[in-house]
C-alpha cells in the first residue's frame, strides 16, 4: 500500500493508479463488496490516524487499494477544483467543504459531506518548555512563536482563539499547514505554537500541551465526503461510511479526535 504525501496532486501520476487493485480476495468476501483503488485526500492534521484507518480498511476489503495524499484542506480542495481524480476529501474545515459543494466538485446528492471527526485547538510547546504559559504569551514579541496560515483550516481556527482572548499575536511564522508548524515545535525552533490537540498526542514525547480555558476552546469539525468525478464512486462511498463507523470512531479517539 502506497503512501503519498502531496500536497498539490499530480493528476497523471494519481491516474497511471486509478482503478487497479490490489491484494487478494478468498471465499469469505463478499461477491459486491468493493475494490479497485480508492483515492483519498485527507487534511495535514490527520496524517497519523488515516493511515491506519486506511489500513483497517484494506483488511476488511482485501481487494481495495487506498492511496492516500495528506495538505492543507485548502490546497487539496484547489486540487480537486482542478480536476484531480480524487475519490474521497475529508477536510479539517466545514468551510472549504462547502466551497466545493457550491462549485459542484462534491456528490451531496447522494450521500453528502458527513462530519465524521472533531479535534480542539491547544497551544502546544516542545517538551520541558515553560516559556509560554498562557495564550497571553502569543504577545510577547522576545518569544518565537507561530501559528498557521489564516487562509488554511488551523490558522483560522488559530484567528479566531486570538479573537476570543482578545490577544493581538507577534508570530514569527505561519505555516501552509499544520504538520510544517509541528515540525518546527518538535524541533524546538519555536517556544509555542497553535496546533491541534491530535498533534500533541501524535508526538506524545515531542511535545507539551499549555491548557486553554474551556471558555475559549476552539473546536474543529472534520467533514468527509465523495468526490462529483470520484473514478471508484462505489468503493468511495464504502470507505466514507467506514470513517463514520465504530471501528473509525475508536482509532480517531485514540488519536486524540473526537467524533460528534
Amino acid at each position: 500500500m502506497t503512501r503519498a504525501g502531496l500536497v498539490l496532486l499530480t493528476v497523471a501520476a494519481v491516474t497511471a493508479t486509478a482503478g487497479t487493485g490490489c491484494g487478494s480476495s478468498d471465499s469469505d468476501v463478499d461477491v459486491d463488496a468493493p475494490s479497485g483503488t480508492v483515492l483519498v485526500a485527507a487534511a495535514a492534521s490527520l496524517t497519523d490516524v488515516i493511515e491506519e484507518l486506511a489500513t483497517r480498511f484494506e483488511a476488511r476489503y482485501p481487494d481495495v487499494d487506498v492511496e492516500v495524499s495528506v495538505g492543507g484542506s485548502s490546497s487539496l480542495a484547489f486540487s480537486i477544483e482542478e480536476g484531480a481524480p480524487i475519490d474521497v476529501f475529508a477536510s479539517a474545515n466545514e468551510d472549504v467543504m462547502e466551497r466545493l459543494v457550491e462549485l459542484g466538485a462534491i456528490d451531496d446528492a447522494t450521500t453528502g459531506p458527513v462530519v465524521f471527526a472533531t479535534n480542539t485547538i491547544v497551544i502546544a510547546v516542545p517538551a520541558g518548555g515553560d516559556d509560554v504559559q498562557s495564550i497571553a504569551d502569543f504577545e510577547r514579541s522576545d518569544l518565537l512563536l507561530g501559528a498557521c496560515a489564516s487562509q488554511v483550516p488551523c490558522g483560522s481556527y488559530a484567528d479566531e482563539l486570538f479573537a476570543r482572548a482578545g490577544v493581538d499575536p507577534s508570530l514569527d511564522t505561519r505555516d501552509g499547514d499544520v504538520r510544517a508548524l509541528v515540525t518546527k515545535l518538535v524541533e524546538a525552533e519555536l517556544d509555542g505554537g497553535i496546533v491541534y490537540r491530535s498533534d500533541v498526542v501524535a508526538f506524545a514525547d515531542d511535545l507539551d500541551e499549555v491548557v486553554v480555558p474551556a471558555e475559549l476552546e476552539v473546536v474543529a469539525r472534520y467533514p468527509v465526503a465523495i468526490t462529483a468525478e470520484a473514478p471508484n464512486p462505489t468503493a468511495a462511498a464504502e470507505f466514507a461510511r467506514f470513517l463514520t463507523g465504530a471501528d473509525a470512531a475508536d482509532v480517531l479517539q485514540r488519536s486524540g479526535f473526537g467524533t460528534p
